[in-house]
């Protein structure tokens, strides 16, 4: 027999293991980056909310010359209306007279993990916005 039959075939297993490991490799890339882009668009989405809410205030205060604060309710409301047009839930809460606060949670779908159990990834953020009056900055 020629020594050039004796070698056919012989890099498969080792082209087989290389593929492997390559798409194992790009799996793996592909459901760290939906991970972190569930993590930016949590973080957006809540900032966002946030200062859609902050940004009501309670006019009967303000007429009456109080401190600005923000009109509970209208914020709250404001805020839920923002998650849901973005296609996310969260929590909107009024954490002072003067702020709100989002929590948001993103879910991704993963590629690979999910053949191991694992068929989503997700990120929670959390927002603060806070109602600021007036103007401020170097020539007040």
């Amino acid at each position: 027999m020629p020594e050039r039959d004796l070698e056919r075939g012989s890099i498969t297993p080792y082209a087989l293991v290389l593929i492997t490991v390559l798409l194992l490799f790009i799996g793996l890339v592909v459901d760290v980056g939906n991970k972190l882009r569930a993590g930016w668009e949590a973080v957006g989405v809540a900032e966002e909310a946030a200062r859609a809410g902050a940004g009501l205030i309670d006019r009967a205060a303000a007429y009456r010359g109080d401190d600005l604060v923000v009109d509970r309710g209208a914020a709250v409301r404001a805020a839920q209306a923002h998650l849901s047009g973005s296609g996310h839930q969260g929590k909107v809460t009024i954490s002072g007279p003067a702020s709100v606060r989002v929590s948001v949670t993103v879910t991704k779908p993963t590629w690979l993990l999910h053949l191991v159990g694992l068929p989503s990834v997700s990120m929670t953020a959390n927002a603060d916005a806070d109602l600021i009056g007036g103007i401020e900055g170097p020539n007040r």
